[in-house]
């Protein structure tokens, strides 16, 4: 068995996916890494074989037909053999020496008692233009390096998440949480990393800036015109975080560990105001009626969240009336971009 599986989603990626992979190899035989094809149309597919037939101990490829990132992550959770699991996007990469750090650890907690179920570690918004890079660490909110439970934790600031960029989770674990991407979805993401947390007893971190996040290509999914364009897709994801959210088997897990409640509410809180912000700034008619109807969604899924999300001060924002109400609202965006970075 591998001790870490590594995904990378690859769609038309043959401009950039070789850094990541490079990247990714010096990790040697401790890792596989699964190159998902996910029904590209220019060399993505030759780039990927090739590294096969160069590291066939390592290099492994799954060619599909399009599913959007999500299929392609569910193929690699599906086929992956390692102990551990990550996800790394085709255009980011990861730091080496901080990989190896990483893999040493992986090595001391693999096969030990109570064992590791999540793994922490920074990353590195590489935004195109900026000279210093922002680095995302967690070490005001969590232990550095040593095991803890999420009794353990600290209060998160509002913004300061943990996103993809920064886990790696237990394998077995993924497949016991039952997580499955939908497909032809952006934002995903959130999904995958929300879906686990009330399974993970025991996490990690690590201090070290693994994760390169590259951030600046105007058809990046975090563009916010792109954004503003995918609205439908963004509100599905939040549909399906408030569903998660307001399952009574999560809630009964959640009962366990009250600081993890505080940390999902906070992050679900966030996501529905990046959705009503984002129908702001289009301003649509189009856009304003699925603002609303995800309230309403809220409103008859759980009326009690509800009344949390519209009274709290990012509900409150979102739900200002009239021009002005909007126009403050809109103003206030660059403070939530500034928390996830967007375009």
């Amino acid at each position: 068995m591998k001790l870490l599986s590594v995904t990378i989603p690859c769609y038309n990626s043959a401009a950039y996916m070789s850094k990541c992979i490079d990247s990714l190899l010096i990790g040697g035989e401790d890792l596989e890494i699964i190159i998902v094809d996910d029904g590209s149309t220019d060399d993505t597919a030759k780039i990927a074989d090739r590294y096969q037939v160069l590291h066939p101990n390592i290099v492994r490829v799954i060619h599909k037909a399009n599913g959007g990132h999500g299929s392609a992550v569910n193929a690699g959770i599906e086929n992956a053999t390692g102990l551990y699991f990550k996800v790394v996007d085709s255009d980011d990469w990861v730091n080496s020496a901080s990989l190896m750090k990483i893999l040493n650890y992986l090595h001391t907690a693999a096969g030990t008692f109570p064992q590791l179920d999540m793994l922490i570690s920074n990353y590195v918004y590489d935004k195109v233009g900026e000279k210093r890079h922002k680095v995302m660490q967690y070490r005001q909110a969590l232990p550095i390096e040593t095991l803890f439970t999420w009794n353990d934790i600290k209060k998160f600031h509002k913004g300061h998440y943990i996103l993809m960029h920064s886990v790696i989770y237990r394998t077995g674990l993924l497949h016991e949480c039952g997580v499955k991407l939908p497909e032809h979805t952006f934002y995903v993401d959130n999904l995958y990393v929300f879906i686990p947390l009330p399974y993970v007893k025991n996490l990690y971190y690590i201090d070290t800036n693994f994760y390169h996040y590259f951030i600046g290509r105007s058809d990046q999914s975090v563009n916010q015109n792109v954004m503003i364009s995918r609205l439908d897709q963004q509100v599905r994801v939040n549909k399906l975080m408030v569903d998660y959210y307001t399952e009574k088997e999560t809630r009964n897990r959640l009962t366990m560990y009250p600081r993890l409640s505080d940390y999902m509410y906070n992050y679900l809180e966030i996501i529905t105001a990046i959705s009503s912000v984002l129908a702001l700034c289009s301003y649509t008619e189009d856009d304003m009626e699925k603002k609303a109807d995800l309230w309403e969604y809220i409103k008859r899924k759980d009326f009690w969240l509800y009344r949390r999300l519209r009274t709290g001060i990012f509900g409150i924002s979102m739900n200002l009336p009239g021009r002005g109400g909007r126009n403050l609202t809109v103003s206030g965006y660059k403070a939530v971009r500034h928390f996830f970075n967007f375009n």
